[in-house]
């Protein structure tokens, strides 16, 4: 396990807010996670505030587009300064949008694939069309990223089990759907507590609510990291 495996989700368009939960988790937390919400308000001007405080940076953007498209897109997101640590792209646009995106990438920084969102269950996976269940769709995914060269994967908990039996310990996952004890699922399906995300074999806990709604977050990020020991 990482010494602090928490990813802190900053669910917040404000630049000042963001900027003020990095500095008041640096010490609590190992990655902040910008995502759409946030870059797209702000773009590079903003992340390159967030990002000079000091926490590495999970930048998921879930690219998902024809190979080149792709690869010149992360060559773009590469110049960012600082660079994040970890970037990611949806498996599900192929081999070859995977090995390009590999191309883009220095070795700083880890690219990851979006296997199954955890908003997704098995019957929404049939409506989009896939004749696998969740589980076995994210498994065959993480092979193929894992195939393309990628570093490591999105996946839900319930996912972790067959994807470390499968694949190499040295894989990355990367897991959101975290629900300390006591919270809600919210907007996702697929859910687990820190504690057995972990022993299933999580790197990498995405959590944003449950710390940056709490009327003390950096407590909140205390007893989460108190709870896997």
């Amino acid at each position: 396990m990482l010494q602090n495996p928490i990813c802190l989700a900053l669910d917040t368009p404000n630049v000042a807010r963001a900027q003020e939960l990095a500095r008041l988790l640096k010490p609590h937390i190992g990655f902040l996670k910008i995502g759409m919400e946030f870059f797209y308000a702000h773009g590079a001007a903003g992340y390159e505030k967030v990002a000079h405080e000091g926490v590495p940076i999970f930048l998921d953007l879930k690219l998902h587009d024809i190979p080149n498209t792709v690869e010149q897109g992360l060559r773009s997101l590469m110049r960012l300064n600082p660079a994040p640590a970890i970037v990611n792209v949806h498996a599900q646009g192929g081999r070859a949008m995977l090995e390009m995106a590999r191309k883009a990438i220095p070795a700083s920084t880890k690219l990851i694939a979006v296997t199954v969102l955890t908003s997704l269950s098995d019957v929404d996976c049939e409506e989009t069309g896939h004749n696998l269940g969740a589980a076995a769709l994210a498994e065959k995914l993480a092979a193929l990223a894992h195939g393309a060269g990628l570093d490591g994967v999105v996946c839900s908990p319930q996912d972790l089990p067959n994807i470390r039996a499968a694949l190499p310990r040295s894989f990355l996952t990367v897991v959101p759907g975290i629900r300390p004890e006591g919270t809600g699922a919210q907007d996702q399906k697929r859910i687990a507590t820190p504690k057995a995300a972990i022993a299933a074999g999580a790197d990498i806990m995405v959590i944003g609510r449950a710390i940056t709604g709490a009327a003390d977050p950096v407590r909140a990020a205390q007893e989460i990291v108190a709870s896997l020991s």
